[in-house]
């Protein structure tokens, strides 16, 4: 199958587009032509997110490099409905599980502690770790729900934040704010969860 990538890509998933659609038919067909597709497409994005969790580039290009071969092994069965999205994921999945791995030994010099540090008080109580509790948040709709009350600008905000672990400063100059209107976006939208989920009953 000819490639339809014409450009690499950016910093942020897009929604999916016909590349993409080739590049998952060609996993389906098991080409592995897909394999260079999508690093070319979405290496960055794998790598950039996967350091900014670890703070490690060769940990990043690992992940990376176990992203493809996770990408390959679960397409099929898995269609995605967003490649960069499914990419994202698993790279995120990856990353966060070798960070487990690691900070017996070492606490990560990543974006993953500070941000672990930052959002620990609206959420979690004192004893019980963190990481489960940020995983069990995330599978459950309250969160979904309350993200969508959000407005876009703040929403983006947060999830750069917290999903991507993006660095205060890189926000605020992606949204073209002071990194103070940053920090005050994040303590408002925290404050609003910590409400949202204490009426669910999650805290």
């Amino acid at each position: 199958m000819e490639s339809a990538v014409r450009q690499p890509h950016s910093d942020l998933p897009d929604p999916q587009t016909e590349a993409d659609a080739d590049i998952i038919q060609m996993f389906t067909e098991r080409q592995e032509q897909a394999l260079a597709e999508t690093e070319f497409r979405y290496g960055r994005l794998s790598r950039q997110l996967a350091f900014r969790i670890l703070g490690d580039r060769q940990d990043a290009e690992e992940c990376a490099d176990d992203m493809l071969m996770q990408l390959w092994n679960s397409i099929p069965p898995a269609v995605p409905h967003s490649l960069p999205a499914y990419i994202s994921a698993l790279t995120r999945n990856i990353a966060l599980n070798r960070y487990e791995e690691r900070k017996a030994a070492k606490r990560g010099g990543g974006q993953m502690a500070a941000v672990l540090d930052e959002i620990a008080p609206f959420l979690a109580d004192p004893d019980q770790n963190m990481e489960d509790k940020l995983t069990e948040i995330a599978l459950r709709d309250a969160l979904a729900a309350f993200l969508g009350t959000l407005t876009t600008e703040n929403r983006l905000i947060f999830l750069a934040r917290y999903w991507s672990f993006q660095p205060i400063a890189e926000i605020a100059a992606e949204h073209g704010v002071s990194t103070g209107s940053v920090k005050m976006s994040l303590k408002r939208t925290k404050e609003k969860l910590r409400k949202h989920l204490r009426k669910e009953g999650l805290i």
